[in-house]
């Protein structure tokens, strides 16, 4: 018997964003002033902390899609979706759907981010990826 589809690719990607959240934490500065522009370390939390995000939109979007719930209009909706579905927390899902909003910024704007910010967000905002990956195991179970 073959293992579930759903639960491969979930297991795949959620450790796609644990190395990618790992590699954040390795390179954050304890000292926010530490992240100085087009700096190496900055550089790379922000490219890993972007890459954590998308892979937890993608997921957020497929799970809206394969749940039936449609494919949602911008990614924090999808996040909206999934906690009027009960698959996540609606403090969770705001957050998720800030999260979103930021990911943006980090594509679009990177010139202009506010590093403090992204310090502030890179220290405390893996815990929600982490929750998000944590709701999607446990409502496959």
């Amino acid at each position: 018997m073959s293992a579930d589809p759903d639960r491969e690719l979930l297991a795949e990607r959620a450790a796609s964003v644990l190395r990618h959240l790992e590699r954040v934490a390795e390179h954050l500065p304890a000292d926010p002033a530490g992240l100085a522009p087009l700096s190496s370390a900055t550089d790379t939390v922000v490219l890993h902390l972007w890459q954590a995000v998308q892979v937890v939109i993608d997921l957020a979007v497929s799970t809206c899609v394969r749940l039936g719930l449609g494919s949602p209009p911008t990614y924090a909706d999808a996040f909206r979706l999934l906690a009027g579905a009960d698959v996540v927390d609606p403090a969770l899902a705001d957050r998720l759907a800030r999260a979103a909003g930021f990911r943006n910024l980090l594509v679009h704007a990177y010139g202009t981010l506010d590093l403090r910010r992204v310090h502030a967000i890179a220290t405390g905002g893996p815990a929600d990826l982490r929750a998000f990956l944590a709701a999607l195991r446990d409502r496959g179970r």
